[in-house]
C-alpha cells in the first residue's frame, strides 16, 4: 500500500473512531428536555402513544466500550491501521502457507498409509473413496463426466460399467492413469467402398443383436477377417492392444449404423493422457481404487 492510501486509511479510521467514541460518551450524558411526566413530549395516535425518555441501560454502555477495546487492540494486534504491520506480525498469506503446508504433511501421511495396498482393498475404505473422488472431479470429470458415465463425442469410456477396454483389474486401471493409453482404430475407407464398409458395419451391429440387415451383415462376415487382427474373429475385443467388444451393447464412440460406418471408414484414435507427472503413484492408486469403485456400485447395459 502507497503512503497516500496508507494515511487515507489512517484518516478515515481515526474520524470513525473519535466521532463514534465521542458520541458514546455524550449519550449517557446528554440531557433530553422531558414534560413533567418524564416524555419527551412526541405523541402519536392523536395522544394515545407518548415517547417516553429512560437513561441507556448499563449492560448496553458495558458492550459498547467492550467493543471499542476490542477495536483498539485488534488495530494494534493486527493489520488494518494503514501500512502498520501489526504488534503481533500476522499476515494472512502466512496464515494460508501455514494452512497449507500442515495440509500437505496431514495428506502425505495419509498417502503413505495407501501406498502399497492393493487397489481392489483400497477400494473398500471409504477415506480413500472420498479422497479419490475429489482427484477424479479436478483431474478426470472434464472428459469422463462426473458420475463417470463418458462421453461419446470424446470416445471417453464409460467407467461405470463393467467394461473395460484395456482390463478392470485395479492394476489396469492404474497403469492407464499412469502411463496413459493411445488407442488406434486404423482407417479401412482407402481399402474398402462404400459398399463394403456398410456390409462391415451391418455385421457389427448383428454382433450385439442390434436390428441389421441380414444380407448385408452375410457379406460383411467375409470382410471381417481384416477386423479380427485385433476384436478377435468372434467380435469379442482383445484388451491387450484395448480393442473393443463389439458384441456387447456399449458403444465407444456411439452405436448408430452411422457412426460405426465412419469409424470403419475414418478410423479413430483415441487418446487417454499418463497422470504419472501430475499425480505421482500414491495419488493415482487412491484416483484408480475410486474408478474401481465406481463399476461396483452400478453396472448400466447401455451407454
Amino acid at each position: 500500500m502507497s503512503n497516500f492510501w496508507s494515511w487515507w486509511v489512517i484518516a478515515l479510521i481515526v474520524f470513525n473512531l473519535v466521532v463514534t467514541f465521542s458520541l458514546f460518551l455524550w449519550a449517557p450524558r446528554a440531557k433530553v428536555p422531558t414534560q413533567p411526566d418524564g416524555t419527551t413530549g412526541h405523541v402519536w395516535a392523536h395522544g394515545v402513544l407518548r415517547e417516553g425518555m429512560h437513561r441507556l441501560p448499563r449492560w448496553w454502555i458495558a458492550l459498547s466500550l467492550a467493543m471499542f477495546l476490542a477495536a483498539f487492540a485488534y488495530l494494534a494486534l493486527y493489520p488494518g491501521f494503514g501500512n502498520h504491520a501489526g504488534l503481533l506480525r500476522w499476515t494472512s498469506r502466512d496464515q494460508l502457507e501455514r494452512d497449507v503446508a500442515a495440509n500437505r504433511a496431514r495428506l502425505a501421511a495419509t498417502l503413505r498409509e495407501f501406498g502399497g495396498v492393493p487397489v481392489e482393498t483400497l477400494a473398500g475404505d471409504p477415506g480413500a473413496r472420498a479422497m479419490g473422488l475429489v482427484l477424479f472431479r479436478d483431474n478426470c470429470a472434464a472428459c469422463h463426466g462426473p458420475d463417470g458415465h463418458g462421453n461419446l463425442l470424446l470416445g471417453a469410456p464409460n467407467l461405470a460399467d463393467d467394461d473395460w477396454l484395456y482390463g478392470g483389474d485395479g492394476e489396469a486401471i492404474l497403469t492407464s492413469i499412469l502411463d496413459g493409453r493411445h488407442g488406434v482404430m486404423p482407417a479401412w475407407g482407402a481399402q474398402f467402398g462404400e459398399a463394403d464398409i456398410d456390409s462391415l458395419a451391418h455385421y457389427v451391429l448383428s454382433l450385439s443383436g442390434a436390428p441389421h440387415d441380414a444380407a448385408k451383415a452375410l457379406a460383411g462376415q467375409a470382410l471381417f477377417g481384416v477386423c479380427a487382427a485385433c476384436h478377435g474373429a468372434d467380435g469379442r475385443g482383445n484388451p491387450a492392444l484395448g480393442a473393443p467388444n463389439l458384441t456387447d451393447t456399449i458403444w465407444l464412440y456411439g452405436g448408430d449404423p452411422e457412426t460405426i460406418r465412419s469409424s470403419i471408414r475414418d478410423g479413430r484414435g483415441g487418446v487417454m493422457p499418463s497422470w504419472r507427472a501430475r499425480l505421482g503413484p500414491e495419488r493415482a492408486r487412491v484416483l484408480a481404487a475410486y474408478v474401481y469403485s465406481l463399476s461396483r456400485r452400478s453396472r448400466p447395459t447401455v451407454h
